[in-house]
């Protein structure tokens, strides 16, 4: 038992049983469920702790919604920040941006209507296209006289028999059993006569070959270009990596690109502190408004005169288009594991409620294992459930404390002190 003198823990106060509360998206004044507890005081590892189990909070109020049963399930999204992947969207914005910060040009065109992710199979049949014009100039251009000499040669080693059988195959004439002035046979075979059906295939042209054995011969080629001179066939010599050439660029080299020293604009980042008001929050208030208020218009739809300052001041607003940015998880409403929001997507568009853990075998690994360790704030003092329960005999008691072991988790459980009077 411990004395709440050196309290430093999270310190809340639990309501039994399930709220109703005004749904959000259909206003449904009875739809939404949740759990609630309020928090006298709260760690941020605790409160990380809690939002890795489906909770959320406004202010002090801390709540769960209790997904099977809400009409509109709040289900928890997590963009991993530092490992953000910008679309050709966001690049397309940073490059306006920066044109218009170094030359004062502004397109004429709007990306308000423009999707923020290209579809996927259009982005990889576009790729598969250029990729594979790219390799067939390439090879045609690269390949086609190294071709043509191999095959000049191959016909040149062969026996004076079979040179006179090609020939008689081939030779364009207009009497193939007229015989020639001189009695001898002809070597002359520059002009070739398309072959006829079942002939075989023109030997003037370069025989087709798989586009895999044509990238090796382009390899091969290059590494006896890159060899030492006396080396043997194929030989390398060793030189340090270099970076692709198609590397794409990060997002701090698209954000930081260098302007230059004539731009017509500059751009400056400042933190302000808003709570309480410092006077450059004070300066610039009505400014951040307006572009808020342009947000809201946009985004969510809002009329002019819905978005006003007090909810700008007072509101921090949750934009519908988070799940685009990329990468970006959903929480399984029943096992608390992160999953690609990827692989969300299907099920949601069959049913507003979904387990997204696919192992059908997988239960909640932090679900309370030993409710007895749960802490207790009682009296100002701090024990353990195992202990309080034997102090109280009150009908409903042990239902909620289990109720809430079950929902915060076994480590917040023994972290955190329920309050109870």
């Amino acid at each position: 038992m411990a004395s709440c003198a050196a309290l430093s823990s999270s310190l809340v106060e639990y309501f039994e049983g399930e709220d109703f509360y005004r749904c959000g998206y259909c206003k449904n004044e009875s739809g939404s469920r949740s759990n609630g507890m309020w928090a006298h005081s709260m760690t941020v590892q605790d409160y990380q702790d809690l939002i890795d189990r489906g909770w959320r909070r406004s202010g002090r109020y801390v709540y769960k919604p209790v997904m099977n049963q809400t009409c509109c399930p709040q289900y928890t999204i997590r963009c991993r920040a530092l490992q953000f992947q910008p679309s050709k969207s966001h690049k397309k914005v940073l490059k306006k941006m920066l044109k218009f910060l170094a030359k004062g040009e502004i397109s004429k065109g709007s990306c308000e209507d423009e999707p923020m992710e290209p579809s996927m199979e259009d982005a990889v049949a576009g790729d598969m296209a250029l990729i594979n014009r790219l390799d067939l100039q390439c090879d045609l251009k690269n390949l086609g006289d190294n071709l043509k000499e191999s095959l000049e040669r191959e016909v040149k080693k062969k026996g004076k028999s079979t040179k006179k059988e090609e020939s008689k195959e081939f030779i364009q004439s207009q009497d193939r059993n007229e015989e020639l002035g001189s009695g001898e046979p002809s070597h002359a075979v520059e002009v070739h006569a398309v072959p006829k059906p079942g002939k075989g295939a023109d030997l003037s042209k370069p025989p087709c070959r798989k586009a895999k054995e044509i990238r090796k011969e382009r390899k091969r080629l290059k590494l006896m270009q890159q060899s030492p001179a006396g080396g043997p066939e194929g030989f390398q010599a060793p030189r340090e990596p270099k970076t692709k050439p198609n590397q794409p660029k990060s997002l701090e080299e698209l954000i930081f690109e260098s302007l230059p020293e004539d731009s017509s604009h500059k751009l400056e980042v400042r933190v302000v502190r808003s709570s309480p008001p410092s006077s450059q929050f004070k300066a610039t208030m009505l400014e951040s408004y307006q572009v808020y208020k342009r947000y809201q218009m946009v985004i969510h739809n809002h009329s002019p005169d819905e978005p006003t300052v007090s909810q700008f001041t007072g509101f921090l607003c949750t934009s519908p288009l988070e799940g685009h940015y990329r990468p970006s998880d959903l929480l399984c409403p029943e096992t608390y594991v992160w999953v690609p929001i990827e692989q969300c997507l299907p099920s949601l568009e069959n049913s507003k409620y979904c387990r997204f853990n696919q192992d059908p075998e997988a239960a909640d690994e932090g679900r309370s294992r030993d409710p007895d360790r749960l802490q207790v704030l009682y009296k100002k003092a701090i024990l353990p459930y195992g202990v309080f329960k034997q102090q109280q005999r009150e009908p409903g008691e042990e239902a909620a404390v289990l109720q809430y072991a079950s929902l915060v988790g076994q480590a917040c459980s023994e972290r955190m002190l329920l309050f109870r009077n």
